[in-house]
């Protein structure tokens, strides 16, 4: 196996998923949240999925719709017919759920908290385990953490404008994580003064 961790720009890509079940469901409002054009074929779909776009469509329509994706995701408990998917995909990405590994793309667990993507794939070892890890992560991240991050997004942006070298925007980006009237700020959930004190210590450069 030799998959790497990735991020897509999944804006209008068109995504085929053969099922409906609960694994079909789980990944089609996936992508849809993402702004994917999400097709599934099987039975029925959800009322809630149609209201978000997701379309269904019938069997007998397979061939054209893997044609007409950029991704197919196989999640039916039909192995015949998921293998003849399979074999008609050799030039797409390709997800399994009932055979990751012979796959070309994994769709790890992934989770948000506010702007930190968080995606964890356990080789498929140990689906469990992800979800436990999930939420050992949930509770080591922390809103000093998370305005942190709006912090030095802030910084990276006024350090642009000063330091065209990025090894000396990231010096005083070191700076600024290290800051202790900084941390002071953020720890009192006070992201405004510690902008302020930011733009000070820029504007001196």
């Amino acid at each position: 196996m030799s998959f790497t961790s990735l991020f897509l720009e999944m804006e209008d890509k068109n995504v085929f998923i053969l099922g409906t079940g609960e694994v079909a469901t789980r990944r089609a409002n996936r992508f849809i949240d993402k702004g994917a054009n999400v097709i599934l074929a099987g039975t029925r779909i959800e009322k809630e999925l149609v209201e978000k776009g997701g379309i269904l469509k019938p069997l007998e329509n397979i061939d054209r719709l893997v044609e007409w994706s950029d991704i197919v995701i196989i999640a039916s408990g039909d192995k015949e017919l998921s293998d003849y998917v399979a074999s008609i995909s050799k030039d797409k990405l390709l997800n399994r759920a009932d055979k990751p590994n012979e796959g070309n793309l994994i769709i790890p667990t992934s989770f948000l908290i506010d702007d930190i993507e968080i995606s964890i794939y356990t080789k498929g070892k140990s689906p469990l385990m992800a979800k436990e890890l999930r939420k050992k992560i949930q509770k080591t991240i922390t809103n000093e953490d998370i305005l942190e991050i709006k912090l030095q997004d802030y910084g990276r942006s006024l350090l642009k404008e000063k330091l065209k070298e990025q090894k000396d925007r990231k010096e005083y980006l070191y700076k600024i994580l290290h800051d202790k009237k900084i941390k002071e700020y953020l720890k009192n959930d006070n992201l405004e003064e510690a902008k302020k004190l930011v733009k000070v210590l820029i504007d001196e450069i």
